[in-house]
């Protein structure tokens, strides 16, 4: 079991006190939510071979004083571009994982595979980006 106090030793993050930090970190394997950022398995999206720097690769920035999801780790992320709901594309390497972060969420570890990062969006009075 990884727990939050063991990812922010292992990344160098750190998360608001209000979390427990023995809470065991989830592994996405799959399809998973963070706030206003999903993770969908999507094996075979193309080769990502940008890595993610070891100070983190920023995925959604936090606004309006927010906090920012980043993502850490051995992996490789290559950013959509062109301002849709597709924030870009992240593959993890056999035998590694990548740590999304939010300061207020806690974190998810992403098992071995591709995926693709997307925003998140909501029907109110308008169709809008989901922002936490």
């Amino acid at each position: 079991m990884i727990t939050l106090t063991d990812v922010e030793a292992a990344y160098g993050v750190s998360h608001l006190e209000h979390l427990d930090k023995d809470a065991a970190i989830p592994v996405v394997t799959n399809l998973a939510f963070q706030g206003d950022v999903a993770i969908i398995r999507r094996d075979g999206a193309g080769m990502v071979m940008t890595p993610i720097p070891a100070v983190g690769y920023p995925v959604v920035r936090g606004e309006n004083g927010g906090n920012t999801h980043a993502l850490f780790g051995k992996g490789f992320f290559a950013p959509a571009g062109g301002g849709g709901l597709d924030l870009g594309t992240l593959h993890v390497p056999d035998g590694q994982q990548v740590l999304l972060s939010h300061p207020e969420h806690g974190g998810l570890l992403i098992a071995p595979g591709t995926y693709v990062i997307r925003r998140q969006r909501e029907q109110a009075d308008e169709i809008r980006m989901v922002q936490d």
